[in-house]
């Protein structure tokens, strides 16, 4: 798979994304929700952490969290471009685009979003408004895709710890970067061995075709 398309697979994701987040962001009042199906649901959240709202505590732990998060889209660009330019599988290729796409577009929030929107509770946010929520760097990653696959079911009373409690099952509320990085980590996983499987070189094509039918007294 070629640097451009890529680039163009990282492209398609990241305008997917963050359309989504904006359409969100100036439509829905933080805590709307629109039932798809019974299974499916529009919830508009913010989240100012890692995946599940995780934070990392002190003043300075949301700037923290940005810069790491910068540091690793970095990384994980130098990556892509390495595994481009060894002709590396396509799967491995592809999966690290989404994860990079993914990173970058929730990198995206947490960087602008603080200073290009109002606030969205109890009222629609207003882009480029005169009074920002937050500040650079401060931004609230948006998510709205909820899976409640199964909901409020009872567990029976004789499971350890959570015996006789309710339990939602798929609780995580996320946008269209977690899928796209959920989605690479999982090829990564399923596809293991055709990922990382290193393709046959021109120059090992030939010194293993000259092997194979070099005279058996040399």
């Amino acid at each position: 798979m070629s640097l451009r398309n890529a680039y163009l697979l990282i492209f398609l994701v990241l305008i997917v994304d963050q359309f989504s987040k904006i359409y969100i962001k100036t439509n829905f009042i933080h805590g709307d929700e629109v039932r798809v199906f019974s299974w499916f649901r529009i919830l508009f959240i913010e989240n100012e952490g890692m995946a599940w709202g995780t934070k990392i505590p002190g003043a300075y732990g949301k700037l923290i969290l940005t810069v790491f998060r910068l540091l690793a889209v970095v990384g994980i660009g130098y990556w892509l471009w390495t595994a481009v330019k060894a002709h590396s599988s396509r799967y491995l290729v592809v999966a690290i685009a989404l994860i990079f796409a993914g990173a970058l577009g929730n990198i995206i929030d947490s960087v602008f979003y603080g200073v290009i929107f109002s606030s969205s509770h109890g009222q629609l946010a207003e882009m480029m408004p005169q009074h920002a929520y937050g500040t650079w760097f401060h931004g609230k990653v948006v998510d709205m895709l909820y899976f409640p696959i199964i909901e409020n079911y009872q567990l029976p009373s004789w499971v350890p710890i959570w015996g006789g409690e309710k339990i939602t099952f798929f609780n995580a509320i996320f946008n269209i970067a977690d899928t796209a990085i959920s989605v690479g980590v999982g090829i990564l996983i399923v596809f293991n061995k055709k990922a990382f499987h290193k393709k046959e070189t021109s120059e090992d094509t030939i010194v293993t075709t000259h092997e194979t039918s070099a005279p058996a007294n040399e």
